[in-house]
C-alpha cells in the first residue's frame, strides 16, 4: 500500500497553496492513503486557556467546508481528525473519508492535555475510551490522536485486534519532535503494525512553533521515511503482510 503523510502550515493563510502542491504530490506519487494533522484545517484553537463558542464554530466551520474538497485526493483515501458536535458534546473526531463511502467517524480522541498552548480539556470533552479500528481500503487501521499515542496499552491492543497500522494526526511543538519519534516507535513495536504521523508545521512567536516532522514507522520500529522543511511530505510502499508476521512475534505473541 502506497501511503503519504505530510507537514501543513499551522497558519490557515498558508494552507490553500500547502493543499494544492499536497494534492499535486498525491497524485504523481500515486499515493492510496494519506495522512493529515491534527485538526488540520484551521488555526490552532485550543492555544488560547478559555472556550469561545464563536471560535469553536468557525473551526467546526471550517473544517465543513475542507472535508468538502477531499475528492480533490482521490482515489487515495484520507485520514485525518476534526472538531465535531455529538449530541451537544464537543470531540477531537478521527476520521476516514473515501470516495465511495464518503466521511466515517472512526475515534474520538480519548487523552487530553490541558496546559499552556494546549487546552484541549478546556475546549472538548474525552472520548469514549473505545479504541476500535476502522478499514481504509486493504488496511486494517487504528487511531491514536496526538496524545493518545502515550498510552501503548491501546496499540498493543490494536495490535492484537489485526490493525496494520496505527495512524497518529497530532499537532506537536518544534521542541519535542524527537520525543514524538520515539513514541512512534515504540507505539509500532508495541502493536506489531506500522505507525504514520503527520504534524502541523510553522512559527507561533513567542512560545514556540508547531515542530512538524511526520513519519513512516516500520513494526519493527525502523523509521522508514521522515518528512522535513525541504520536504514536507512523502510517499512509501508499505507491505501489509509484513505488519500480519509481526505481531506473531516477540513481543507481540507474549501473553
Amino acid at each position: 500500500m502506497r501511503v503519504t503523510v505530510c507537514e501543513l502550515a499551522d497558519d490557515p493563510t498558508q494552507l490553500p497553496e500547502a493543499w494544492r502542491r499536497l494534492a499535486q504530490h498525491v497524485e504523481e506519487a500515486r499515493s492510496e492513503l494519506v495522512l493529515l494533522p491534527e485538526m488540520a484545517f484551521g488555526a490552532w484553537f485550543p492555544r488560547q486557556p478559555r472556550f469561545e463558542a464563536a471560535t469553536w464554530q468557525a473551526a467546526v466551520a471550517a473544517h465543513d467546508r475542507w472535508i468538502a474538497r477531499l475528492p480533490e485526493m482521490a482515489p487515495a483515501l484520507v485520514l485525518g481528525s476534526r472538531p465535531v458536535h455529538r449530541g451537544g458534546r464537543r470531540f477531537n473526531e478521527a476520521f476516514i473519508w473515501d470516495s465511495a463511502a464518503g466521511y466515517r467517524a472512526v475515534h474520538t480522541k480519548r487523552y487530553l492535555p490541558d496546559e499552556d498552548r494546549f487546552w484541549e480539556a478546556s475546549w472538548y470533552e474525552r472520548g469514549d475510551g473505545r479504541f476500535i479500528p476502522g478499514t481504509a481500503g486493504p488496511a486494517l487501521v487504528g487511531f491514536a490522536v496526538c496524545t493518545d499515542l502515550w498510552f501503548f496499552e491501546h496499540a498493543r491492543a490494536y495490535g492484537q485486534a489485526g490493525v496494520h497500522l496505527i495512524a497518529n494526526p497530532r499537532a506537536t511543538e518544534l521542541a519535542t519532535i524527537d520525543r514524538w519519534l520515539v513514541a512512534g516507535r515504540a507505539a509500532a513495536v508495541a502493536a506489531g503494525a506500522y505507525c504514520l504521523s503527520s504534524n502541523r508545521v510553522g512559527a507561533e512567536p513567542p512560545a514556540g512553533p508547531m515542530g512538524g516532522q511526520g513519519w513512516v514507522v516500520g513494526p519493527d520500529a525502523e523509521v522508514l521515511a521522515l518528512t522535513s522543511p525541504r520536504q514536507p511530505w512523502v510517499t512509501v510502499d508499505i507491505d501489509l503482510t509484513v505488519a500480519e508476521h509481526a505481531r506473531r512475534t516477540y513481543p507481540r505473541y507474549v501473553a
